[in-house]
C-alpha cells in the first residue's frame, strides 16, 4: 500500500524520510493532488542504471535501421575508418 502524506508533514522531515525504504516510498501531495515522491539512493541509483540502457539501446536500434537503409561495412573498411591495423 502506498504511503501518501501531505507536503505539510515533511515539518518532521526525520519522521518522514525514517518511513521511506526500497519497499514502501512515501509520496507527497500538495492540495489533495501527488506532487512528489521521496525514494532511497540505492533507487535512484537503479533508475538511472535503466535509463542509461534505454538510451543505449535507443541509439543500437538507431544505428542498425540506418545501417539496413544505408548498409553495413566490413570490417577491414572499418578498421581503416578507425586507423586500426593488425599486425
Amino acid at each position: 500500500m502506498p504511503n501518501i502524506k501531505p507536503i505539510s508533514d515533511l515539518r518532521n522531515y526525520t519522521d518522514v524520510l525514517r518511513e521511506v525504504d526500497i519497499s514502501k516510498r512515501v509520496y507527497l501531495t500538495r492540495n489533495g493532488h501527488g506532487e512528489y515522491g521521496i525514494l532511497t539512493m540505492d533507487e535512484i541509483d537503479e533508475l538511472d542504471q535503466y535509463r542509461a540502457a534505454c538510451t543505449l539501446f535507443s541509439s543500437l536500434n538507431k544505428a542498425e535501421e540506418r545501417a539496413e537503409c544505408e548498409g553495413w561495412i566490413d570490417a577491414d573498411d572499418l578498421e581503416k575508418e578507425l586507423g586500426v591495423f593488425e599486425e
